[in-house]
């Protein structure tokens, strides 16, 4: 991952890398596929849009916004 070139503390990181490992286990999916990959791109936006969001917040988000169109 290339979360070391991504203007975030070290608690935003941590919850996008939480959220974003939740949410590709529940899927059965790798972090490192496409689909994981993007899941990480859109936390980081979501994250650094909405500081605040939380781990629950960002994780609802992500799986709205990753969900099949």
């Amino acid at each position: 991952m290339l979360l070391c070139q991504i203007p975030l503390d070290d608690c935003e990181i941590a919850t996008v890398t939480d959220a974003v490992r939740q949410w590709c286990e529940e899927r059965k999916l790798d972090i490192d596929s496409i689909e994981g990959r993007r899941a990480i791109t859109l936390a980081v936006d979501l994250i650094q849009t909405n500081p605040g969001h939380g781990h629950d917040q960002l994780l609802a988000e992500l799986s709205k916004r990753m969900a099949p169109q």
